[in-house]
């Protein structure tokens, strides 16, 4: 079997440790900036800041996880040629039949 071609797979558990723990923080940097005694102007610009963070954060995963995809797909193809061309010299080294 290929192990590239294996999937992996996060069980339930994981994803939902994963969730609760980006709500949780978000949550806590949200009340974090709320109650800060500071003016409402500098919590908006606290909290944009924050938002910006966490969706740059998201296409930097996003873009990352691209690229990798994308180089497996490539190994793949890589491999299936090489493949093809092994196939192709054991069947040339085979003896004939007349």
């Amino acid at each position: 079997m290929n192990p590239q071609a294996a999937q992996h797979t996060h069980t339930s558990s994981w994803v939902t440790f994963t969730y609760a723990t980006f709500i949780g923080s978000v949550l806590m940097v949200g009340a974090g900036i709320a109650l800060m005694p500071l003016d409402i102007w500098i919590k908006g610009y606290f909290a944009m800041g924050i938002v910006m963070i966490i969706q740059s954060c998201i296409t930097m995963t996003k873009t990352i996880r691209d690229v990798h995809e994308s180089g497996k797909l490539v190994n793949r193809i890589e491999d299936a040629k090489a493949e093809r061309l092994l196939m192709g010299i054991d069947q040339g080294a085979s003896p004939r039949q007349p």
